[in-house]
């Protein structure tokens, strides 16, 4: 047990005091949670500026639950120089610029984005409709009754945080089991070790542990940054997260282990472990959703581990599932750990 503690410090001292590694393990995956989360958070239909000349009845008069919910899309100003306010819709400063000629709606809008020239279309025209019903006095047949429903679908941040943290997980694990076992052949540590009164095992639990600690303090650190710099809202069950960590930490220092094994110098590890881990973060959904991939691409996805880690996560983190979403992802990691220590095992060598 000492020689246990003591190698476990001392890999924890080296890992904190290795910057690059910090970097690439820690501050890395971060960066990427930042920029996802203030690019995406809250992201949506934002408000369009549309500029009114004069007195528009249909707006003027319309209301105020109708005034309410069209100020939700649309940011109405009133303008006092139509020139002026031509020449901003050119630019892009106004999506579009609205008067009234007797009984007609002029609306004078943009081509060049043409996804906000559709929705001011489809906007005045809902309103000329409105306007002409009321002013008809006809009773419409059909009544319209919303009602919103929670689903499978996420907010930018409750996708982004879970799936990022994945790809975090992988990549530490992956690259620091594939460069340390490389490095530590070239420098005769594990020789050293090999030689030393110390037994194997005491030196791979220790590896694995520290491991093991690194994610933990990963996952606190994505769920700290995304809970109080962007809004993320957990849910009731997202402890359940953390045996999904470890699982898959142990999934991914295994998949390590066979790339150092298999690597005769860190250039070639570095190299093995981001051909592994960066095409399976794509596959995974790790940057982006799956949900419209096609379904050959789909089945590709679902033989990563990755994949799994990220859905198990995203289940518990977000949407609500508890213990029944935990244990298929958490067999498939512990699974892939398993085979790829195998194949580790048969591949590894003490020296170079």
């Amino acid at each position: 047990m000492r020689a246990f503690l003591s190698l476990s410090r001392a890999m924890f001292l080296g890992f904190i005091r290795d910057r690059m590694t910090l970097f690439w393990a820690v501050l890395f995956p971060l960066m990427f949670l930042v920029l996802f989360g203030g690019l995406l958070t809250d992201q949506g239909d934002s408000q369009l500026a549309v500029g009114q000349v004069g007195d528009v009845a249909a707006l003027d008069r319309m209301p105020a639950e109708a005034r309410k919910t069209l100020e939700r899309s649309l940011d109405i100003q009133k303008v006092d120089d139509e020139k002026a306010a031509l020449q901003e819709v050119r630019d892009g400063d106004l999506a579009a610029l609205v008067s009234e000629d007797g009984d007609r709606l002029v609306v004078r809008y943009s081509q060049a984005d043409q996804v906000a020239a559709a929705r001011v279309q489809a906007t005045f025209q809902g309103i000329v409709d409105s306007a002409n019903l009321a002013r008809s006095g006809a009773r419409p047949g059909y009544s319209l009754e919303t009602q919103q429903v929670e689903d499978e679908s996420l907010e930018a941040i409750q996708y982004v945080t879970p799936s990022l943290l994945g790809w975090a997980i992988a990549m530490s694990a992956t690259f620091g089991a594939a460069t340390n076992l490389v490095n530590w052949r070239r420098t005769g540590l594990l020789r050293r070790l090999r030689l030393a009164p110390v037994r194997t095992s005491s030196v791979v639990l220790a590896r694995v542990g520290v491991s093991l600690v690194v994610a933990l303090g990963q996952t606190a650190i994505f769920i700290s940054l995304a809970v109080f710099a962007f809004g993320l809202k957990l849910d009731g069950a997202w402890p359940l997260v953390i045996p999904l960590v470890l699982a898959g930490t142990l999934a991914f220092l295994a998949i390590g282990l066979l790339a150092g094994a298999i690597s005769k110098t860190e250039e070639g590890a570095v190299g093995l472990a981001n051909f592994i881990v960066l095409p399976m973060a794509f596959l995974s959904g790790s940057f982006f959703t799956l949900d419209g991939a096609p379904e050959w691409l789909q089945a590709i996805s679902r033989l990563l581990p990755l994949r799994h880690l990220n859905d198990g996560m995203l289940d518990v983190m977000v949407r609500g599932h508890g213990v029944e979403a935990v244990w298929q992802p958490l067999l498939i990691l512990l699974g892939f750990a398993a085979v790829f220590s195998l194949i580790a095992s048969r591949l590894f060598r003490w020296e170079t």
